[in-house]
């Protein structure tokens, strides 16, 4: 297919629109629709649907997006390869929201500075939505914590993460489960690695939640619990960057329980300047 084709494909469906789209690729409006009906009329289906004044991606569209990754990565990598062996193109990798708002910003502020080609896309997600991702090749790769589930992975160890557990300011001093009783747990959604922990250990002692309250960050977690809406497991490194000791209680939990691996991952096989890069620079100096 051609490349060209695949490109505007691509920012036609992350912009949702054509005059987005024409603005990043510096092209007139006219020239990307254009583009945009011969490579339907090539393949034989509709890639888009309109609603409104914005384009959303048909299921085929869908298929095809992910494809166009692929392709236009692998592309800048030959290129790459071809030229200097430094990296270029795109990067796109998966993390825990906590991994990316405390331990990946330097990380990736030194690694932008040593590579200014390569452009970085980070996507957040629970450990196991994240595996999805990698294994269905939306993402290069994704750093998850322990535990997780998944085939033909390989992985670098690269933190590790001590978890906290968090409380009202109501609520009595915590060591065991049967301290937290049922009270609620408050936590992401099913597929996070933190609240498998969580769960573990109170099933360990027959202790059984009243209920899990789902949310979608950590700012939304200790507000809850501030609230007195339930208790929560987060990694200490989230408590020292939003500082709620003023509204909740922060308890330790057992060795088995607090220390969480976090591992980046990628597909078994998989061979990437820009992902090797990233490894080198997670890894400890000798």
């Amino acid at each position: 297919m051609d490349l060209a084709a695949l490109e505007i494909f691509k920012a036609v469906a992350e912009l949702g629109g054509i005059t987005k789209a024409a603005a990043r690729l510096h092209r007139v409006q006219s020239n990307v629709t254009t583009r945009v009906k011969q490579l339907e009329e090539r393949l034989g289906i509709k890639l888009f649907y309109r609603e409104r004044r914005k384009l959303t991606l048909s299921p085929e569209g869908r298929v095809l997006l992910a494809y166009a990754n692929r392709l236009l990565t692998l592309s800048d990598e030959a290129l790459a390869a071809l030229r200097d062996g430094m990296p270029r193109g795109t990067l796109r990798i998966g993390a825990l929201e906590s991994t990316a708002a405390t331990r990946l910003p330097p990380i990736l502020s030194a690694y932008h500075r040593a590579y200014p080609d390569v452009q970085i896309e980070l996507v957040t997600g629970t450990s196991g939505a994240l595996v999805a991702r990698v294994q269905s090749q939306d993402v290069q790769a994704a750093f998850v914590a322990e535990p997780f589930s998944g085939h033909e992975l390989d992985m670098q160890h690269v933190f590790t993460e001590e978890l906290v557990l968090i409380a009202p300011k109501t609520h009595s001093r915590i060591k065991t489960p049967e301290d937290i009783g049922n009270r609620t747990i408050i936590s992401f959604a099913t597929g996070c690695s933190y609240r498998r922990r969580l769960e573990a250990w109170l099933g360990r002692a027959n202790v059984v939640p009243e209920r899990v309250m789902e949310v979608g960050s950590y700012h939304a977690i200790a507000a809850c619990v501030a609230a007195g809406s339930g208790i929560a497991v987060v990694p200490r490194a989230v408590i020292r960057a939003l500082r709620p000791e003023e509204e909740v209680e922060v308890f330790p939990l057992p060795a088995s329980v607090s220390k969480a691996k976090t591992q980046l991952i990628w597909r078994r096989g998989h061979q990437s300047v820009t992902l090797d890069a990233l490894r080198s620079a997670l890894r400890p100096p000798k």
